[in-house]
């Protein structure tokens, strides 16, 4: 099985249009990922493609639409291409030649804006004489692409995020090695046939590289696995539409969480989204409150997002909410007039653009938090899984 893509390095190839990004693309991957053709503006939607990068590991690459359009939909191109550095962890600006001007010079601005380390890379070299603070390339030429690609992930270990290198645990680290998981799946309308949900695997994953032993149930048997353990578990973890059953059937000297608070700490800021859970006492008539989804799934007529999690609010609160929905990487620009933003546990969403967002919401004075700590808010629990990581 792949690497998800969400724990991929994520890469954006920036740069003015003509300027060599795709042909650059299709040099580093060895394939013809995307189309090139001396017409400008040829790219003109988010090319992504999937790659091994030993010794960085798993990256994906973001190609994306040139600065300086002049189509008739330039204007929208160029507003996806800036919305794909809220994912992205690394930039990679690729220059025409020594051509440097105000394309070159908004694309460094928005990465220095938003924190992205990024690697320049002059193309055309062998027609161009080629500034020494990048990679000078001929993308065309494909006998170049081992001296190439050395020099590329030379410059990715430099600049690589710390967070990724060093990948935080998604639970092995809450307990000794040789310990007793259980995990908690329910097998509802929305699991996939054939297989468990994407946390749920990484869990298993996660609890096996840290040498633990692992024990998959469903709610249903959970009591009778507690029964059949000769010596208590050291974890239980649970979804979170079940937290309420788990907290009330797990002794208090076991330790319990939620899989989605697990991807609150894995993927953004458990913290913020904790204190973000208390403004849900506050809400008030009236107030809007966002529900964000990673994923386009089909909703079912019990969507956690789109009907349970907005009954249990409305129940909780007692008031008359209005709560809006996106989903995918659609992230609203008025985010002011919020009081609360609920996110997913984002397991298809990579760490930046989870951080993104908590980032986005701070400044625009707006709580966030996400499905597992909201749920375990409403169930009136959440303290109790909140008390492995404290």
């Amino acid at each position: 099985m792949m690497t998800p893509k969400s724990l991929r390095l994520h890469i954006a190839l920036l740069g003015r249009v003509n300027a060599g990004k795709s042909s650059f693309l299709n040099l580093v991957t060895g394939q013809d990922v995307s189309i090139t053709s001396p017409l400008a503006g040829t790219t003109t939607d988010i090319v992504e493609k999937a790659q091994e990068l030993l010794p960085i590991g798993p990256v994906v690459w973001l190609d994306t639409a040139g600065f300086g359009d002049e189509t008739a939909l330039s204007g929208q191109r160029l507003q996806k291409t800036i919305r794909i550095l809220d994912k992205a962890d690394v930039a990679v600006l690729v220059c025409e030649g020594n051509h440097f001007g105000t394309e070159e010079e908004t694309i460094i601005a928005e990465c220095e804006k938003r924190k992205i380390p990024l690697i320049k890379v002059y193309n055309k070299a062998d027609l161009y004489e080629c500034p020494s603070d990048g990679l000078q390339v001929n993308a065309l030429d494909k006998n170049s692409r081992d001296r190439v690609l050395n020099q590329l992930k030379a410059e990715l270990i430099k600049v690589v995020p710390e967070d990724f290198i060093k990948v935080p645990a998604l639970l092995g680290d809450l307990v000794p090695p040789h310990s007793t998981i259980i995990l908690i799946t329910p097998i509802d309308k929305e699991a996939p046939k054939g297989r468990l949900i994407m946390p749920q695997v990484q869990a298993i994953r996660d609890a096996l590289d840290y040498d633990n032993i692992v024990i998959v149930v469903k709610e249903t048997e959970y009591e009778q696995a507690l029964q059949n353990l000769k010596h208590k578990p050291d974890l239980v973890v649970c979804d979170s539409q079940v937290v309420d059953f788990m907290v009330k059937k797990t002794p208090l000297d076991i330790k319990c969480t939620t899989f989605s608070i697990l991807f609150a700490r894995l993927k953004g800021d458990l913290l913020k989204m904790a204190e973000g859970a208390k403004e849900i006492a506050k809400l008030q008539d009236g107030d809007k409150v966002l529900i964000a989804e990673a994923c386009t799934h089909h909703a079912i007529e019990d969507d956690i997002g789109k009907v349970k999690i907005p009954n249990w609010l409305k129940k909780k609160t007692g008031k008359d909410l209005q709560i809006d929905h996106v989903a995918g990487c659609m992230f609203p620009d008025n985010l002011e007039d919020y009081k609360l933003v609920i996110q997913c546990g984002g397991c298809t969403q990579n760490r930046r653009e989870i951080l993104s967002r908590i980032h986005k919401c701070e400044q625009a004075g707006v709580a966030i938090t996400n499905y597992g700590i909201c749920i375990s808010e409403l169930k009136g629990v959440l303290d109790r899984v909140m008390s492995p990581f404290v």
